[in-house]
């Protein structure tokens, strides 16, 4: 009783989950114990994590995490979600809730998202264009970013680009990477996904290509600066998560010619025993002029994890330059957003 108290009296003092070098103590008090799910038990779909009782209602679960690791949580009971009262950070997860997060001493989020004064800005507009009947809904959502710069520059194709640019805060990460040198100047084309629809665009679906190179890559022309792709082949990129980081490496497969360049996060490659098509194009199709930037978290779901493995040696197989990151943390925009320099400086590196 007198160590669950002094445990209390911490939490109450230093918020929760109480972290000591690797180790963290999760708490909850009352009289009965909910279960506590996140990142590192696959969420709902794996086995969740059961507090002990350590006193009079106080409840404690204690795991390990290395140093630099970033963790989504949240208490569970039955099909309610219950919050931790003693954590005040809490974060969208994008579906209309919200999760609960820490970081362990040595996790830092990517100063790319802060951009000084002296950093000069790239323009951002936001326009509508019509699907044609090739993608969900009558008219779609899409962000242009055009990087402070004077003349032609590559183009990078953005799915699920109200996200990457709202939540990742994409466009103020190449301000900063160009600012430092680090990546050539690129523009992007953000394009919005289709909500309820986004399963359909994105499992590997030529419509959406339709769309993207019917309705959206002519305003990119008209309004941004890019180079001639058909004079430089292989010029433009394409990133995306989950799902999108699969129509990302989908999109370069099947136009190969533009987009040369791929950033794919946390690809949704496979649905459970299912293949995607772009295996099957990866694998029986001779090699692509492409090069591949592909990352997954340490805790991520089970299934992206293994899918992501396999993808890696299927590349490796065909000999694709391609570059691989398990980041420590799990399946998440905060995650991407903090990876996101790597990728794009592994692919567009001054």
């Amino acid at each position: 009783m007198i160590g669950a108290q002094a445990l209390l009296t911490r939490a109450q003092a230093q918020g929760t989950p109480l972290i000591d070098g690797e180790t963290v103590t999760f708490l909850w008090q009352g009289k009965k114990t909910p279960h506590l799910v996140g990142d590192f038990t696959d969420w709902e779909d794996g086995k969740p994590a059961k507090l002990t009782k350590a006193g009079s209602s106080l409840w404690i679960y204690q795991t390990t995490f290395p140093r630099n690791t970033y963790i989504e949580y949240i208490f569970i009971q039955g099909e309610q979600r219950l919050y931790d009262p003693l954590n005040p950070r809490r974060i969208t997860n994008g579906i209309g809730k919200y999760n609960q997060y820490f970081r362990m001493p040595e996790s830092q989020p990517t100063p790319l998202v802060h951009r000084s004064r002296r950093v000069q800005r790239g323009r951002v507009t936001t326009h509508m264009v019509e699907t044609d009947g090739t993608a969900g809904g009558k008219q779609r959502t899409i962000y242009l970013y055009q990087p402070p710069v004077e003349g032609p520059v590559p183009l990078v194709v953005v799915w699920d680009g109200k996200d990457y640019y709202r939540r990742a805060r994409l466009h103020c990460i190449v301000d900063n990477l160009i600012h430092q040198r680090r990546i050539q100047p690129i523009a992007l084309v953000m394009v919005d996904n289709g909500k309820a629809a986004r399963f359909l665009e994105y499992a590997c679906n030529d419509a959406t290509l339709v769309f993207l190179w019917s309705q959206v890559m002519p305003l990119a022309h008209c309004q941004l600066d890019l180079v001639d792709w058909q004079k430089s082949p292989g010029a433009f990129g394409v990133l995306g998560a989950s799902l999108g980081g699969l129509m990302a490496l989908y999109t370069a497969v099947r136009l190969p010619r533009a987009f040369g360049k791929v950033l794919s996060q946390s690809g949704a490659f496979s649905g459970g025993s299912h293949d995607s098509a772009v295996i099957d194009l990866l694998r029986h199709a001779p090699p692509l002029p492409l090069k591949l930037w592909l990352d997954v978290g340490k805790y991520d779901f089970s299934g992206l994890i293994t899918a992501n493995e396999r993808m890696f040696t299927l590349l490796q197989e065909k000999g694709y330059p391609f570059e691989s990151r398990v980041y420590p943390a799990g399946h998440n925009y905060t995650a991407w957003r903090d990876d996101l320099g790597r990728g794009l400086e592994f692919l567009f590196g001054s």
